[in-house]
């Protein structure tokens, strides 16, 4: 682990540009606790719900590839006015009450300090290592953004090729390699049978792409065109060691067992396989590598200075 940090501080000297007005222990003197609040609600938050891992890596990414890491995503709309939580990508991001409980701890221990983009950053951080993930160092320093616009938000989707998918990452100057890595994030991930339907026999004809074991499995949990199971059911992405961040994802789609299309694209487009064949082979490179992609895609058009604000409730711009 003494290795991953290193590696994690090299990365960040290297990165002058992107993180020049984010630093580590930003909050160090003006609130020294900051970290230790988020990290206890979230273990909190864990002990009773291992699924929030998930939950605030989903949401930290909604958040980062719309207007950058501003917390724009946990604007509630007001008054006829929306905001991106009704976009349809948005609409199934959960974990926000967890983010409403921290920012409550820290008002009350550091008032007007700590920003809702930074809660959002440091509470998936501490996430990912309750679940057996890397541990790295965070710098901190965002501030919240003044606009949430359901229009602006264009996400990858869950069929995208990757061409489509890579698209969205290098107009946020994120490489493919760590598109690649942050997709590993799904190794704790689920979706629900309606992204999955398309691709099972019970609703047409299996996807070529996908295992019959796994599409047998799948058709167990979603029914069939003719009886569909009822409640849209969950499905989780990695079959194997769902609440536990490892590697096995990318065993698993080198096998076909990709739930989703988008997935299983990593593994047989020849642009990307191998690097999905190195982090199935290597867990730690890819544990070293999702570290360093998490914290230069949280450097993404961040705020800082006196730009944006710090609010007061996450769910609404300060008055």
């Amino acid at each position: 682990m003494a290795k991953l940090f290193s590696s994690v501080l090299i990365f960040l000297f290297l990165l002058p540009l992107a993180l020049a007005d984010l630093r580590l222990g930003f909050y160090s003197k003006s609130c020294p606790s900051a970290e230790a609040i988020v990290r206890r609600i979230v273990q909190n938050r864990f002990r009773s719900d291992r699924s929030v891992t998930a939950a605030l890596l989903r949401m930290h990414f909604h958040d980062c590839f719309v207007r950058g890491c501003d917390a724009s995503i946990l604007i509630d709309p007001k008054g006829g006015k929306g905001s991106e939580k009704q976009a349809g990508p948005n609409t199934s991001v959960r974990g926000y009450e967890v983010i409403d409980e921290i920012k409550r701890a820290l008002e009350k221990a550091c008032p007007n300090t700590v920003s809702c983009a930074d809660i959002i950053t440091l509470a998936t951080r501490d996430s990912v290592a309750l679940a057996g993930g890397p541990s790295y160092k965070v710098p901190t320093g965002r501030r919240d953004g003044l606009v949430s616009n359901p229009n602006e938000v264009n996400l990858p989707g869950p069929s995208d090729s990757v061409s489509q998918a890579l698209r969205s990452f290098t107009a946020k100057r994120m490489t493919l390699s760590e598109m690649v890595a942050l997709l590993g994030g799904h190794t704790v991930g689920f979706t629900h049978c309606n992204f999955v339907r398309g691709r099972l026999s019970s609703f047409g004809s299996r996807d070529p792409a996908m295992d019959s074991a796994l599409d047998t499995k799948l058709g167990r949990t979603c029914g069939s065109s003719s009886r569909p199971a009822a409640n849209n059911p969950r499905v989780f992405l990695d079959q194997n060691t769902s609440f536990v961040f490892d590697n096995e994802y990318y065993k698993q789609i080198l096998k076909k067992k990709g739930v989703l299309k988008i997935d299983q694209n990593l593994a047989d487009d020849a642009s990307s396989r191998g690097i999905v064949s190195g982090f199935a082979g290597n867990g730690g490179s890819f544990m070293q590598s999702f570290a360093n992609a998490m914290i230069k895609m949280g450097s993404i058009d961040v705020l800082v200075g006196n730009a944006g604000e710090i609010r007061k409730n996450c769910r609404a711009f300060n008055q």
